[in-house]
């Protein structure tokens, strides 16, 4: 008899990509808001899927993440899983790069997600971008575009 289950969410998983870049090697990251219980370092460890550690901001609004790059960075793949398994909302976010420094930027995505627990609880995105020379990349986060205080979280970034 075939032994089975069946799964309501997808399994974590682990493990860097062997591709990613390693954003704690060669970038400074700026966020605007951080809740101790939930650092944006969450975002970079290699642990995905639901119910893994996230980043939430501590104050409620749009928030800013900017990733400045030691050295100028080519990035072909922009990775995010976005989990929210409380509140029913729609987040929007955009990324955008720098050429120079973080003086002006150029948009390469915006996405919105919509989220509505306990079905529809978990994002994934990956993006194919053509963007070299990336001295600065910034994501901004509005976590509820029907303007509810909610607070912007991110599960997972990864480049490559």
């Amino acid at each position: 008899m075939l032994r089975k289950e069946i799964l309501t969410t997808p399994p974590i998983t682990s493990g860097r990509r062997a591709a990613e870049k390693d954003i704690a090697a060669i970038a400074t990251v700026f966020v605007t808001s951080e809740d101790p219980a939930h650092p944006i370092d969450s975002v970079f460890d290699p642990e995905r899927g639901p119910r893994a550690k996230r980043w939430m901001a501590e104050q409620f609004g749009e928030q800013t993440l900017i990733l400045a790059f030691d050295t100028p960075q080519t990035i072909r793949k922009v990775r995010v899983e976005v989990e929210e398994p409380d509140v029913s909302r729609t987040q929007e976010m955009d990324v955008s790069v720098s050429h120079d420094g973080g003086h002006t930027y150029r948009e390469l995505v915006r996405q919105e997600y919509n989220f509505s627990p306990p079905r529809t609880t978990l994002e994934r995105e990956e993006w194919s971008v053509n963007a070299d020379g990336v001295s600065h990349m910034r994501l901004r986060i509005k976590p509820d575009k029907g303007g509810m205080a909610c607070r912007a979280t991110l599960t997972t970034l990864a480049l490559e």
